[in-house]
Protein backbone atom coordinates (compact mmCIF):
# COMPACT_ATOMS: atom_id res chain seq x y z
CA UNK A 1 0.00 0.00 0.00
CA UNK A 2 1.06 3.49 -0.86
CA UNK A 3 -0.20 6.34 1.70
CA UNK A 4 -0.02 9.75 0.37
CA UNK A 5 0.44 12.76 1.80
CA UNK A 6 2.71 15.56 1.25
CA UNK A 7 3.19 13.45 -2.54
CA UNK A 8 0.45 14.26 -4.70
CA UNK A 9 2.20 12.94 -7.55
CA UNK A 10 3.85 10.11 -8.96
CA UNK A 11 6.89 11.06 -10.82
CA UNK A 12 10.16 11.31 -8.97
CA UNK A 13 8.58 9.23 -5.95
CA UNK A 14 10.86 7.52 -4.19
CA UNK A 15 8.34 5.50 -2.21
CA UNK A 16 6.58 3.86 -5.66
CA UNK A 17 10.10 2.06 -6.17
CA UNK A 18 10.26 0.78 -2.64
CA UNK A 19 6.79 -0.15 -2.97
CA UNK A 20 7.53 -2.25 -6.30
CA UNK A 21 10.29 -3.76 -4.73
CA UNK A 22 7.86 -5.62 -2.27
CA UNK A 23 5.04 -6.51 -5.23
CA UNK A 24 4.02 -5.15 -8.87
CA UNK A 25 0.41 -4.07 -7.49
CA UNK A 26 -0.41 -1.40 -4.71
CA UNK A 27 -3.25 0.26 -3.35
CA UNK A 28 -3.11 3.92 -3.41
CA UNK A 29 -4.68 5.59 -0.04
CA UNK A 30 -5.07 9.43 1.25
CA UNK A 31 -7.10 9.52 4.53
CA UNK A 32 -8.89 12.72 5.05
CA UNK A 33 -7.21 13.49 8.21
CA UNK A 34 -9.67 16.25 10.61
CA UNK A 35 -6.28 17.14 12.38
CA UNK A 36 -4.98 18.94 9.40
CA UNK A 37 -8.52 19.88 7.54
CA UNK A 38 -9.64 21.29 10.32
CA UNK A 39 -7.51 24.51 10.96
CA UNK A 40 -7.67 24.93 7.08
CA UNK A 41 -9.25 27.36 4.96
CA UNK A 42 -11.20 26.84 2.07
CA UNK A 43 -8.78 27.84 -0.56
CA UNK A 44 -6.48 25.62 1.21
CA UNK A 45 -8.74 22.69 0.72
CA UNK A 46 -10.20 23.59 -1.83
CA UNK A 47 -6.50 23.53 -3.85
CA UNK A 48 -6.05 19.87 -2.00
CA UNK A 49 -8.89 18.25 -3.21
CA UNK A 50 -8.31 19.40 -6.60
CA UNK A 51 -4.57 17.76 -6.54
CA UNK A 52 -6.32 14.69 -4.88
CA UNK A 53 -8.43 14.61 -8.10
CA UNK A 54 -5.49 14.91 -10.73
CA UNK A 55 -3.68 11.73 -8.81
CA UNK A 56 -6.66 9.88 -8.52
CA UNK A 57 -6.91 10.45 -12.64
CA UNK A 58 -3.35 9.23 -12.78
CA UNK A 59 -3.83 6.13 -10.78
CA UNK A 60 -7.20 5.67 -13.34
CA UNK A 61 -9.90 6.40 -10.87
CA UNK A 62 -8.61 4.07 -8.24
CA UNK A 63 -7.26 6.03 -4.97
CA UNK A 64 -8.78 5.06 -1.67
CA UNK A 65 -9.95 7.91 -0.12
CA UNK A 66 -11.13 7.57 3.54
CA UNK A 67 -11.98 9.93 6.51
CA UNK A 68 -10.85 9.61 9.96
CA UNK A 69 -7.95 9.15 11.91
CA UNK A 70 -5.03 7.40 10.37
CA UNK A 71 -4.42 5.54 13.54
CA UNK A 72 -7.33 3.61 13.40
CA UNK A 73 -8.11 3.65 9.43
CA UNK A 74 -4.55 2.95 7.90
CA UNK A 75 -4.54 -0.38 9.87
CA UNK A 76 -8.03 -1.62 9.23
CA UNK A 77 -7.56 -0.81 5.44
CA UNK A 78 -4.30 -2.66 5.41
CA UNK A 79 -6.18 -5.87 6.86
CA UNK A 80 -9.38 -5.39 4.56
CA UNK A 81 -6.95 -5.33 1.68
CA UNK A 82 -3.84 -7.48 2.57
CA UNK A 83 -1.81 -5.64 2.36
CA UNK A 84 2.16 -6.75 3.37
CA UNK A 85 3.50 -3.56 3.56
CA UNK A 86 3.00 0.58 3.88
CA UNK A 87 5.33 2.96 2.22
CA UNK A 88 5.40 6.30 3.05
CA UNK A 89 7.36 9.57 1.66
CA UNK A 90 8.73 10.21 5.41
CA UNK A 91 7.00 13.63 7.05
CA UNK A 92 9.05 15.43 9.49
CA UNK A 93 6.72 17.95 11.21
CA UNK A 94 6.26 17.54 14.63
CA UNK A 95 2.51 16.24 14.02
CA UNK A 96 3.51 13.80 11.42
CA UNK A 97 6.31 12.51 13.31
CA UNK A 98 3.75 11.71 16.05
CA UNK A 99 1.34 10.32 13.69
CA UNK A 100 3.74 7.93 11.74
CA UNK A 101 4.94 6.27 15.25
CA UNK A 102 1.57 5.77 16.00
CA UNK A 103 0.23 4.39 12.99
CA UNK A 104 3.61 2.33 12.74
CA UNK A 105 3.04 0.52 16.23
CA UNK A 106 -0.37 -0.04 15.07
CA UNK A 107 0.70 -2.45 12.11
CA UNK A 108 1.23 -5.62 11.91
CA UNK A 109 3.43 -5.18 8.37
CA UNK A 110 6.37 -3.53 7.83
CA UNK A 111 5.77 0.68 7.82
CA UNK A 112 8.28 1.70 5.14
CA UNK A 113 9.63 5.58 5.10
CA UNK A 114 11.20 6.40 1.82
CA UNK A 115 12.21 9.95 0.55
CA UNK A 116 11.10 13.16 1.94
CA UNK A 117 9.30 16.35 0.87
CA UNK A 118 12.59 18.12 0.76
CA UNK A 119 16.27 17.71 -1.44
CA UNK A 120 18.16 16.87 2.06
CA UNK A 121 15.90 15.61 4.68
CA UNK A 122 15.86 17.20 8.00
CA UNK A 123 18.72 15.89 10.41
CA UNK A 124 21.33 14.99 7.79
CA UNK A 125 23.21 18.25 7.12
CA UNK A 126 24.88 18.77 10.64
CA UNK A 127 28.19 20.70 11.81
CA UNK A 128 31.17 18.82 12.64
CA UNK A 129 30.73 18.25 16.15
CA UNK A 130 27.06 16.42 15.53
CA UNK A 131 24.90 19.44 16.51
CA UNK A 132 22.42 21.08 14.29
CA UNK A 133 22.84 24.53 12.69
CA UNK A 134 21.67 27.51 14.02
CA UNK A 135 22.18 29.78 11.30
CA UNK A 136 21.06 29.75 7.54
CA UNK A 137 24.29 30.67 5.69
CA UNK A 138 26.93 27.75 7.22
CA UNK A 139 24.05 25.43 7.01
CA UNK A 140 23.42 26.17 2.94
CA UNK A 141 27.27 26.20 2.24
CA UNK A 142 26.83 22.38 4.04
CA UNK A 143 24.16 22.10 2.68
CA UNK A 144 25.04 22.29 -1.08
CA UNK A 145 28.34 20.31 0.12
CA UNK A 146 26.26 17.48 0.83
CA UNK A 147 24.07 17.16 -2.04
CA UNK A 148 20.91 15.69 -3.45
CA UNK A 149 19.98 12.59 -4.94
CA UNK A 150 18.67 12.78 -9.11
CA UNK A 151 15.08 12.60 -9.34
CA UNK A 152 14.06 9.40 -9.45
CA UNK A 153 12.59 7.55 -12.56
CA UNK A 154 8.93 6.64 -11.85
CA UNK A 155 5.49 7.48 -12.96
CA UNK A 156 2.01 6.04 -13.03
CA UNK A 157 2.96 2.83 -14.04
CA UNK A 158 5.06 2.05 -11.42
CA UNK A 159 3.28 -0.28 -9.63
CA UNK A 160 -0.06 -1.75 -10.74
CA UNK A 161 -2.44 0.37 -9.19
CA UNK A 162 -5.54 -2.03 -7.13
CA UNK A 163 -9.08 -0.79 -7.72
CA UNK A 164 -10.25 -0.48 -4.39
CA UNK A 165 -13.73 -1.25 -4.98
CA UNK A 166 -13.21 -4.84 -5.43
CA UNK A 167 -12.14 -4.98 -1.67
CA UNK A 168 -14.73 -5.63 1.16
CA UNK A 169 -14.99 -4.77 4.73
CA UNK A 170 -12.40 -2.07 6.50
CA UNK A 171 -13.23 2.06 6.71
CA UNK A 172 -15.49 3.22 4.11
CA UNK A 173 -14.12 4.77 0.66
CA UNK A 174 -15.36 7.88 0.51
CA UNK A 175 -15.75 10.40 -2.74
CA UNK A 176 -12.92 13.20 -2.75
CA UNK A 177 -14.81 16.12 -1.21
CA UNK A 178 -16.28 18.78 -3.39
CA UNK A 179 -14.51 21.94 -3.69
CA UNK A 180 -16.13 24.68 -0.54
CA UNK A 181 -17.41 27.26 -2.35
CA UNK A 182 -14.23 29.87 -2.74
CA UNK A 183 -14.13 33.41 -4.29
CA UNK A 184 -9.92 33.00 -4.28
CA UNK A 185 -8.46 32.62 -8.08
CA UNK A 186 -6.17 29.87 -7.52
CA UNK A 187 -3.59 28.28 -9.55
CA UNK A 188 -4.66 25.20 -11.90
CA UNK A 189 -3.58 21.84 -9.25
CA UNK A 190 -2.09 18.56 -9.66
CA UNK A 191 1.40 17.17 -11.25
CA UNK A 192 1.07 18.50 -14.73
CA UNK A 193 -0.01 22.16 -13.35
CA UNK A 194 3.33 21.96 -11.74
CA UNK A 195 5.25 20.69 -14.41
CA UNK A 196 3.89 23.14 -16.66
CA UNK A 197 3.96 26.15 -14.29
CA UNK A 198 7.97 25.06 -13.46
CA UNK A 199 8.42 24.99 -17.63
CA UNK A 200 7.23 28.27 -17.65
CA UNK A 201 9.48 30.42 -15.18
CA UNK A 202 12.61 31.69 -16.27
CA UNK A 203 15.10 31.85 -13.10
CA UNK A 204 17.81 33.83 -15.66
CA UNK A 205 16.59 37.26 -13.51
CA UNK A 206 15.22 35.62 -10.26
CA UNK A 207 18.00 37.59 -8.26
CA UNK A 208 16.54 40.84 -9.71
CA UNK A 209 12.73 40.75 -9.97
CA UNK A 210 11.69 38.42 -6.79
CA UNK A 211 11.54 41.31 -4.56
CA UNK A 212 9.29 42.99 -7.01
CA UNK A 213 5.77 42.28 -6.53
CA UNK A 214 4.58 44.28 -9.56
CA UNK A 215 6.21 41.85 -11.59
CA UNK A 216 5.72 38.43 -12.78
CA UNK A 217 9.35 37.68 -11.21
CA UNK A 218 8.84 34.44 -9.00
CA UNK A 219 8.19 31.03 -9.93
CA UNK A 220 4.96 30.08 -8.26
CA UNK A 221 5.98 26.40 -7.18
CA UNK A 222 5.34 27.15 -3.37
CA UNK A 223 1.79 25.28 -3.72
CA UNK A 224 3.31 22.50 -5.78
CA UNK A 225 6.04 21.89 -3.37
CA UNK A 226 4.01 22.44 0.05
CA UNK A 227 1.69 19.26 -1.68
CA UNK A 228 3.86 17.37 -2.97
CA UNK A 229 2.77 18.29 -7.06
CA UNK A 230 6.63 18.20 -7.28
CA UNK A 231 9.56 17.61 -5.48
CA UNK A 232 12.20 20.51 -5.13
CA UNK A 233 15.09 17.80 -6.62
CA UNK A 234 13.18 17.74 -9.74
CA UNK A 235 13.54 21.95 -9.65
CA UNK A 236 17.29 21.58 -8.41
CA UNK A 237 17.96 19.15 -11.86
CA UNK A 238 16.81 21.79 -13.88
CA UNK A 239 18.16 24.73 -12.90
CA UNK A 240 21.30 26.19 -14.37
CA UNK A 241 23.94 27.86 -13.26
CA UNK A 242 23.10 31.59 -14.00
CA UNK A 243 23.14 34.19 -11.03
CA UNK A 244 19.24 33.69 -10.84
CA UNK A 245 19.23 30.07 -10.70
CA UNK A 246 21.89 30.35 -7.92
CA UNK A 247 19.25 32.35 -5.96
CA UNK A 248 16.72 30.44 -6.54
CA UNK A 249 18.61 27.18 -5.06
CA UNK A 250 19.10 29.00 -2.29
CA UNK A 251 15.30 29.87 -1.68
CA UNK A 252 15.04 26.00 -1.77
CA UNK A 253 17.73 25.69 0.84
CA UNK A 254 16.24 28.23 3.29
CA UNK A 255 13.30 25.91 2.65
CA UNK A 256 15.31 22.93 3.67
CA UNK A 257 16.80 24.71 6.79
CA UNK A 258 13.45 25.85 8.29
CA UNK A 259 12.61 22.10 8.04
CA UNK A 260 15.46 21.47 9.91
CA UNK A 261 14.93 23.49 12.65
CA UNK A 262 11.64 22.45 13.31
CA UNK A 263 12.69 18.74 13.18
CA UNK A 264 15.29 19.50 15.67
CA UNK A 265 13.00 21.58 18.06
CA UNK A 266 9.44 20.85 17.05
CA UNK A 267 8.53 23.23 19.79
CA UNK A 268 9.08 26.21 17.78
CA UNK A 269 6.22 25.44 15.97
CA UNK A 270 3.65 27.55 18.87
CA UNK A 271 7.22 28.61 21.09
CA UNK A 272 9.85 31.31 20.09
CA UNK A 273 13.00 29.61 19.20
CA UNK A 274 14.93 32.13 21.61
CA UNK A 275 13.18 31.83 24.64
CA UNK A 276 14.45 34.99 26.08
CA UNK A 277 11.70 36.40 23.59
CA UNK A 278 9.11 34.76 26.08
CA UNK A 279 9.32 38.33 28.49
CA UNK A 280 8.31 40.23 25.33
CA UNK A 281 5.30 42.10 26.30
CA UNK A 282 2.29 42.02 23.48
CA UNK A 283 -0.62 44.00 22.90
CA UNK A 284 -4.28 42.13 21.72
CA UNK A 285 -6.08 44.21 20.43
CA UNK A 286 -8.13 42.60 18.41
CA UNK A 287 -9.72 45.43 16.42
CA UNK A 288 -6.65 46.34 15.09
CA UNK A 289 -6.03 42.93 13.99
CA UNK A 290 -9.03 42.52 12.35
CA UNK A 291 -8.02 45.48 10.58
CA UNK A 292 -4.91 43.81 9.64
CA UNK A 293 -6.32 40.75 8.37
CA UNK A 294 -9.41 42.48 6.36
CA UNK A 295 -6.68 44.80 4.31
CA UNK A 296 -7.42 47.83 5.97
CA UNK A 297 -5.00 49.42 7.90
CA UNK A 298 -4.45 52.49 6.08
CA UNK A 299 -0.70 51.58 4.64
CA UNK A 300 -1.47 50.74 0.92
CA UNK A 301 1.44 47.89 0.42
CA UNK A 302 0.31 46.39 3.76
CA UNK A 303 -3.29 46.42 2.56
CA UNK A 304 -2.78 45.23 -0.79
CA UNK A 305 -0.56 42.25 0.33
CA UNK A 306 -3.75 40.79 2.90
CA UNK A 307 -5.83 41.80 -0.01
CA UNK A 308 -3.96 39.61 -2.21
CA UNK A 309 -3.89 36.99 0.31
CA UNK A 310 -8.25 36.83 0.37
CA UNK A 311 -7.84 36.95 -3.47
CA UNK A 312 -5.31 34.19 -4.31
CA UNK A 313 -5.00 31.74 -1.49
CA UNK A 314 -0.94 33.18 -1.88
CA UNK A 315 0.77 36.26 -1.15
CA UNK A 316 4.84 37.33 -2.56
CA UNK A 317 7.23 36.66 -0.57
CA UNK A 318 8.72 40.12 0.14
CA UNK A 319 4.90 41.24 0.95
CA UNK A 320 4.58 38.82 3.48
CA UNK A 321 7.67 40.27 5.60
CA UNK A 322 6.16 43.94 4.76
CA UNK A 323 2.86 42.35 6.60
CA UNK A 324 4.20 40.49 9.40
CA UNK A 325 6.75 43.24 10.87
CA UNK A 326 3.64 45.84 10.42
CA UNK A 327 1.66 43.30 12.62
CA UNK A 328 4.40 42.48 14.89
CA UNK A 329 6.29 45.60 15.03
CA UNK A 330 3.16 48.03 14.35
CA UNK A 331 0.78 46.50 16.11
CA UNK A 332 2.99 44.70 18.36
CA UNK A 333 0.56 41.41 18.34
CA UNK A 334 2.37 38.37 19.04
CA UNK A 335 3.50 36.43 15.66
CA UNK A 336 1.87 33.29 16.42
CA UNK A 337 -1.30 35.08 15.59
CA UNK A 338 -0.22 36.20 12.26
CA UNK A 339 1.14 32.96 11.36
CA UNK A 340 -1.80 30.64 12.29
CA UNK A 341 -3.93 33.41 9.81
CA UNK A 342 -1.58 32.65 7.23
CA UNK A 343 -1.41 28.79 7.64
CA UNK A 344 -5.46 29.44 7.49
CA UNK A 345 -5.49 30.72 4.23
CA UNK A 346 -1.89 30.50 2.40
CA UNK A 347 -2.69 27.58 -0.23
CA UNK A 348 1.06 27.36 0.20
CA UNK A 349 0.87 27.26 4.17
CA UNK A 350 4.18 25.09 4.95
CA UNK A 351 4.39 24.82 9.18
CA UNK A 352 8.13 24.61 9.51
CA UNK A 353 8.66 27.57 6.44
CA UNK A 354 5.50 29.64 7.82
CA UNK A 355 6.24 29.55 11.60
CA UNK A 356 9.94 30.16 11.21
CA UNK A 357 9.72 32.69 8.57
CA UNK A 358 7.11 34.71 10.86
CA UNK A 359 9.66 34.36 14.12
CA UNK A 360 12.40 35.69 11.48
CA UNK A 361 10.72 38.61 11.32
CA UNK A 362 9.63 39.00 15.19
CA UNK A 363 12.83 38.71 15.77
CA UNK A 364 12.68 35.86 18.24
CA UNK A 365 13.98 33.27 15.53
CA UNK A 366 17.36 31.84 13.94
CA UNK A 367 18.35 35.14 13.26
CA UNK A 368 21.71 36.23 14.77
CA UNK A 369 20.53 40.79 15.23
CA UNK A 370 16.94 40.90 14.55
CA UNK A 371 15.80 43.04 16.91
CA UNK A 372 16.27 46.23 15.56
CA UNK A 373 14.59 45.58 11.77
CA UNK A 374 11.22 47.75 11.59
CA UNK A 375 10.44 47.33 8.17
CA UNK A 376 8.80 50.92 6.79
CA UNK A 377 5.64 50.15 5.20
CA UNK A 378 6.09 53.51 2.78
CA UNK A 379 9.14 52.98 2.26
CA UNK A 380 8.93 49.78 1.68
CA UNK A 381 6.57 49.81 -1.16
CA UNK A 382 8.06 52.73 -2.31
CA UNK A 383 11.04 50.46 -3.03
CA UNK A 384 9.79 47.20 -3.93
CA UNK A 385 6.47 48.62 -5.99
CA UNK A 386 7.86 51.80 -7.45
CA UNK A 387 5.61 52.60 -9.32
CA UNK A 388 2.53 51.58 -7.35
CA UNK A 389 1.38 48.88 -9.72
CA UNK A 390 0.71 46.52 -7.04
CA UNK A 391 -0.96 48.51 -4.87
CA UNK A 392 -3.42 49.62 -7.24
CA UNK A 393 -4.25 45.75 -8.82
CA UNK A 394 -5.17 45.10 -5.01
CA UNK A 395 -6.62 48.46 -3.57
CA UNK A 396 -9.02 49.56 -5.83
CA UNK A 397 -10.02 52.40 -3.79
CA UNK A 398 -6.58 54.15 -4.59
CA UNK A 399 -6.01 53.40 -8.09
CA UNK A 400 -7.00 57.12 -9.14
CA UNK A 401 -3.71 57.61 -7.66
CA UNK A 402 -0.69 57.70 -9.88
CA UNK A 403 2.56 56.75 -9.44
CA UNK A 404 4.49 56.01 -5.70
CA UNK A 405 2.39 58.98 -4.53
CA UNK A 406 0.31 55.95 -4.18
CA UNK A 407 2.02 55.14 -0.97
CA UNK A 408 1.81 58.09 0.71
CA UNK A 409 -1.93 58.79 -0.60
CA UNK A 410 -4.23 61.91 0.62
CA UNK A 411 -7.21 61.15 2.22
CA UNK A 412 -9.20 59.12 -0.12
CA UNK A 413 -13.02 58.08 0.27
CA UNK A 414 -13.72 54.48 1.34
CA UNK A 415 -10.06 53.79 2.08
CA UNK A 416 -9.27 54.27 5.66
CA UNK A 417 -6.40 56.51 7.23
CA UNK A 418 -3.51 54.79 8.95
CA UNK A 419 -4.64 52.90 11.95
CA UNK A 420 -1.60 53.71 13.62
CA UNK A 421 2.13 55.99 13.81
CA UNK A 422 4.48 54.10 12.08
CA UNK A 423 7.11 56.55 13.86
CA UNK A 424 5.93 55.91 16.90
CA UNK A 425 4.86 52.44 17.32
CA UNK A 426 8.86 51.91 15.90
CA UNK A 427 9.71 53.55 18.86
CA UNK A 428 8.02 51.87 20.82
CA UNK A 429 8.81 48.24 19.57
CA UNK A 430 13.13 49.28 19.26
CA UNK A 431 12.00 49.99 23.13
CA UNK A 432 10.45 47.03 24.02
CA UNK A 433 13.35 44.78 21.95
CA UNK A 434 15.90 46.82 23.62
CA UNK A 435 14.89 46.07 27.27
CA UNK A 436 15.31 42.45 26.52
CA UNK A 437 19.27 42.69 25.74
Amino acid sequence: MVWFRRDLRTGDHPALLAAAERGSSALGLFVLDERLGGPSGDSRLAFMYRCLRDLDEQLGGRLMVVRGDPVDVVPRVVAAVGAESVHVSADYGPYGRERDDAVEKALDVDFVRTGSPYAVAPGRVLKGDGQPYRVFTPFSRAWLDHGWRKPADTSASTVDWVDPSEKDGGPRRVRIPDDPAVSASLPAAGEKAAHEAWADFDATHYKRDRDRPDVDGTSRMSAYLRWGCVHPRTLLADLGHSEGAQTYRTELAWRDFYADVLWHRPETARENYNPKFNAMPHDTDEDLFDAWCRGETGYPVVDAGMRQLQAEGWMHNRVRMIVASFLVKDLHVPWWWGARHFMTHLVDGDLASNQHGWQWTAGTGTDAAPYFRVFNPTTQGEKFDPNGDYVRRYVPELRGIQGKKVHQPPPTPGYPTPIVDHKHEREIALERYGNLK
